[in-house]
């Protein structure tokens, strides 16, 4: 059995071949992409719990050891590294976060990093 084409039959066929390639091969990036950004999304949201339980973790441990010491008193000292070294602390971490840093441009390509 032969199969006779014509020249444009040919072409045609080759059109829709690779028609067909590029729209797998677009899928197949966009694919990637929406991938990408979903696994980047799922990780924001993993860090965040992570941070928010180990905030809520370590804030029970200040108040736990603050709470024993208040309840139990008679060493002034002890009272006042209880309650001022969370507090030093969370000024200090507040004065990070709200401190707003400039640097200078780069004056080259090269000076990125």
């Amino acid at each position: 059995m032969t199969v006779h084409l014509t020249p444009t039959q040919v072409l045609a066929a080759l059109g829709v071949l690779l028609t067909l390639v590029l729209v797998l091969v677009l899928y197949w990036r966009f694919s990637v992409r929406a991938a990408r950004r979903a696994a980047d999304t799922a990780r924001t949201g993993t860090r965040l719990m992570s941070l928010t339980g180990r905030t809520a973790l370590t804030a029970a441990g200040i108040v736990g050891v603050q709470w024993i010491v208040i309840t139990h008193p008679g060493n002034t000292t002890l009272l006042l590294v209880v309650l001022g070294l969370p507090a030093v602390l969370a000024s200090y971490t507040l004065t990070r976060a709200l401190t707003v840093l400039t640097e200078e441009s780069p004056r080259s390509r090269r000076d990125r990093r």
